[in-house]
Protein backbone atom coordinates (compact mmCIF):
# COMPACT_ATOMS: atom_id res chain seq x y z
CA UNK A 1 0.00 0.00 0.00
CA UNK A 2 0.94 3.77 -0.42
CA UNK A 3 1.91 5.37 2.78
CA UNK A 4 0.23 8.53 3.58
CA UNK A 5 2.62 10.74 5.09
CA UNK A 6 0.27 12.13 7.79
CA UNK A 7 0.13 9.13 9.94
CA UNK A 8 3.12 6.99 8.99
CA UNK A 9 5.29 7.64 12.23
CA UNK A 10 8.44 9.25 12.13
CA UNK A 11 10.74 6.91 13.18
CA UNK A 12 11.52 3.42 12.76
CA UNK A 13 13.40 1.93 16.05
CA UNK A 14 10.59 0.62 17.20
CA UNK A 15 10.30 -3.70 17.55
CA UNK A 16 7.11 -5.84 18.74
CA UNK A 17 6.35 -9.46 19.75
CA UNK A 18 2.96 -10.63 20.10
CA UNK A 19 2.62 -12.63 23.10
CA UNK A 20 -0.52 -14.41 22.43
CA UNK A 21 -2.76 -14.44 19.45
CA UNK A 22 -6.19 -14.75 20.39
CA UNK A 23 -9.59 -16.45 18.47
CA UNK A 24 -13.23 -15.91 18.27
CA UNK A 25 -16.12 -17.23 16.87
CA UNK A 26 -18.61 -14.83 15.72
CA UNK A 27 -19.69 -12.72 19.06
CA UNK A 28 -18.98 -15.27 21.45
CA UNK A 29 -18.91 -17.33 24.07
CA UNK A 30 -15.20 -17.92 23.53
CA UNK A 31 -12.87 -15.54 22.97
CA UNK A 32 -9.16 -14.46 23.51
CA UNK A 33 -7.04 -10.94 22.64
CA UNK A 34 -4.18 -10.74 20.53
CA UNK A 35 -2.07 -9.32 23.42
CA UNK A 36 1.23 -7.35 21.62
CA UNK A 37 4.26 -5.87 22.79
CA UNK A 38 6.32 -2.99 21.25
CA UNK A 39 9.49 -1.58 22.60
CA UNK A 40 10.47 1.82 21.17
CA UNK A 41 13.50 4.11 22.94
CA UNK A 42 12.98 3.78 26.60
CA UNK A 43 8.71 2.96 26.42
CA UNK A 44 7.38 -0.54 26.87
CA UNK A 45 4.00 -0.75 26.06
CA UNK A 46 1.23 -3.32 26.06
CA UNK A 47 -1.72 -3.25 23.23
CA UNK A 48 -5.12 -4.78 24.53
CA UNK A 49 -4.13 -6.77 27.40
CA UNK A 50 -7.52 -8.63 27.36
CA UNK A 51 -9.30 -12.15 28.13
CA UNK A 52 -7.34 -15.08 27.66
CA UNK A 53 -7.31 -18.28 29.50
CA UNK A 54 -4.84 -17.70 31.55
CA UNK A 55 -2.85 -14.86 32.50
CA UNK A 56 0.06 -16.89 32.27
CA UNK A 57 -0.42 -16.33 28.29
CA UNK A 58 0.51 -12.70 28.74
CA UNK A 59 3.19 -12.96 31.26
CA UNK A 60 5.02 -16.35 30.86
CA UNK A 61 6.31 -14.60 26.72
CA UNK A 62 7.14 -11.24 28.60
CA UNK A 63 9.42 -12.48 31.18
CA UNK A 64 11.13 -14.61 27.78
CA UNK A 65 11.77 -11.29 26.86
CA UNK A 66 13.29 -10.75 30.81
CA UNK A 67 10.29 -8.00 31.86
CA UNK A 68 8.30 -8.70 34.19
CA UNK A 69 4.11 -6.41 34.62
CA UNK A 70 5.95 -4.06 36.47
CA UNK A 71 8.61 -2.98 33.56
CA UNK A 72 5.82 -2.26 31.26
CA UNK A 73 5.66 1.77 30.69
CA UNK A 74 2.41 2.68 28.70
CA UNK A 75 -0.90 0.48 27.63
CA UNK A 76 -2.86 1.27 24.44
CA UNK A 77 -6.60 0.26 24.61
CA UNK A 78 -7.76 0.39 21.35
CA UNK A 79 -11.17 0.35 23.51
CA UNK A 80 -13.21 -0.33 26.11
CA UNK A 81 -14.81 -4.37 25.55
CA UNK A 82 -13.74 -6.68 28.43
CA UNK A 83 -12.55 -8.88 26.29
CA UNK A 84 -9.25 -6.50 25.06
CA UNK A 85 -9.52 -4.78 28.31
CA UNK A 86 -9.60 -7.59 31.14
CA UNK A 87 -6.32 -7.72 32.34
CA UNK A 88 -5.11 -4.30 32.49
CA UNK A 89 -4.44 -4.31 36.06
CA UNK A 90 -1.41 -6.36 35.32
CA UNK A 91 0.76 -3.69 34.35
CA UNK A 92 0.37 -1.17 37.57
CA UNK A 93 3.16 1.21 36.84
CA UNK A 94 1.75 1.75 33.45
CA UNK A 95 0.25 5.10 32.04
CA UNK A 96 -2.98 3.61 30.29
CA UNK A 97 -3.72 5.12 26.86
CA UNK A 98 -7.22 5.08 25.23
CA UNK A 99 -9.02 7.52 22.78
CA UNK A 100 -9.35 10.47 24.82
CA UNK A 101 -6.90 10.28 27.95
CA UNK A 102 -3.69 9.44 29.47
CA UNK A 103 -4.42 7.72 33.02
CA UNK A 104 -2.18 7.09 35.95
CA UNK A 105 -2.64 6.06 39.23
CA UNK A 106 -5.54 8.32 40.34
CA UNK A 107 -4.89 11.35 37.93
CA UNK A 108 -5.91 11.42 34.02
CA UNK A 109 -4.99 13.83 30.91
CA UNK A 110 -7.41 14.54 28.45
CA UNK A 111 -5.53 14.64 25.14
CA UNK A 112 -7.09 13.70 21.80
CA UNK A 113 -5.65 9.97 20.83
CA UNK A 114 -5.64 11.77 16.99
CA UNK A 115 -1.79 12.17 16.36
CA UNK A 116 -0.45 11.61 19.95
CA UNK A 117 2.64 10.32 20.29
CA UNK A 118 4.04 8.16 22.38
CA UNK A 119 7.61 7.44 21.53
CA UNK A 120 9.41 8.25 18.21
CA UNK A 121 8.49 5.60 16.77
CA UNK A 122 4.79 5.11 17.92
CA UNK A 123 1.45 6.93 17.06
CA UNK A 124 -2.15 6.64 17.85
CA UNK A 125 -4.68 7.78 15.51
CA UNK A 126 -8.57 7.41 15.54
CA UNK A 127 -9.94 4.56 13.88
CA UNK A 128 -13.70 4.23 14.28
CA UNK A 129 -16.13 1.40 13.41
CA UNK A 130 -16.12 -1.49 16.01
CA UNK A 131 -16.93 0.85 18.76
CA UNK A 132 -17.03 4.52 18.45
CA UNK A 133 -13.91 5.01 20.33
CA UNK A 134 -11.45 2.94 18.62
CA UNK A 135 -8.07 3.98 17.97
CA UNK A 136 -4.86 2.23 15.95
CA UNK A 137 -1.20 2.11 17.18
CA UNK A 138 0.72 2.65 14.42
CA UNK A 139 4.91 1.22 15.23
CA UNK A 140 7.14 2.49 12.68
CA UNK A 141 9.96 -0.79 12.00
CA UNK A 142 12.64 -1.49 10.37
CA UNK A 143 10.29 -4.05 8.19
CA UNK A 144 7.46 -1.31 7.94
CA UNK A 145 4.29 0.22 9.69
CA UNK A 146 3.09 -2.34 11.97
CA UNK A 147 -0.57 -0.85 12.78
CA UNK A 148 -2.11 -2.49 16.10
CA UNK A 149 -5.91 -1.76 15.04
CA UNK A 150 -8.12 -3.56 18.30
CA UNK A 151 -11.00 -5.40 16.58
CA UNK A 152 -11.16 -2.75 13.49
CA UNK A 153 -10.34 -6.70 12.04
CA UNK A 154 -11.20 -8.90 14.86
CA UNK A 155 -8.87 -11.53 12.83
CA UNK A 156 -6.86 -11.97 9.14
CA UNK A 157 -10.68 -12.94 7.30
CA UNK A 158 -12.41 -9.69 9.02
CA UNK A 159 -15.35 -10.47 9.54
CA UNK A 160 -16.17 -8.33 6.60
CA UNK A 161 -19.44 -7.60 7.96
CA UNK A 162 -18.65 -6.67 11.71
CA UNK A 163 -21.97 -7.48 13.64
CA UNK A 164 -21.43 -5.42 16.69
CA UNK A 165 -20.38 -1.98 14.19
CA UNK A 166 -22.16 0.61 14.57
CA UNK A 167 -21.78 2.18 11.47
CA UNK A 168 -20.77 0.22 8.75
CA UNK A 169 -19.07 3.46 6.28
CA UNK A 170 -17.32 4.47 9.30
CA UNK A 171 -15.87 1.15 9.75
CA UNK A 172 -14.91 1.14 6.02
CA UNK A 173 -13.22 4.16 6.12
CA UNK A 174 -10.89 3.48 9.22
CA UNK A 175 -9.93 0.36 7.66
CA UNK A 176 -8.95 2.22 4.12
CA UNK A 177 -7.55 4.41 6.34
CA UNK A 178 -5.36 1.94 7.55
CA UNK A 179 -4.59 0.03 4.98
CA UNK A 180 -3.18 3.63 3.19
CA UNK A 181 -0.56 3.30 6.14
CA UNK A 182 0.14 -0.04 7.56
CA UNK A 183 2.63 -2.69 5.81
CA UNK A 184 1.10 -5.42 8.11
CA UNK A 185 -2.26 -5.88 10.88
CA UNK A 186 -2.51 -7.30 13.94
CA UNK A 187 -6.00 -8.07 14.65
CA UNK A 188 -7.52 -7.68 18.11
CA UNK A 189 -8.43 -11.95 18.06
CA UNK A 190 -5.99 -12.92 15.35
CA UNK A 191 -2.91 -13.30 14.13
CA UNK A 192 -0.91 -10.63 12.15
CA UNK A 193 -1.40 -10.49 8.21
CA UNK A 194 -0.50 -8.01 5.55
CA UNK A 195 -2.07 -4.37 4.57
CA UNK A 196 -2.58 -5.71 1.50
CA UNK A 197 -5.52 -5.72 -1.23
CA UNK A 198 -6.32 -9.18 0.18
CA UNK A 199 -7.56 -7.41 3.09
CA UNK A 200 -11.41 -7.54 3.87
CA UNK A 201 -12.88 -3.76 3.96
Amino acid sequence: MTNAPTDVPLGQSATYTILTTGYTGSTGPGVAATVSYIRDADRHVIVDPGMVASRSRILDPLAELGLGPDDITDVVLSHHHPDNTMNVGLFGNARVHDHKAIYENDQWTDRDAEGFELAPSLRLIRTPGHSREDITLLAGTAEGTIAFVGDLWWRPNGPVDDPVSPDRTTLRTSRLRVLATADVIVPGHGGAFKADETAPV
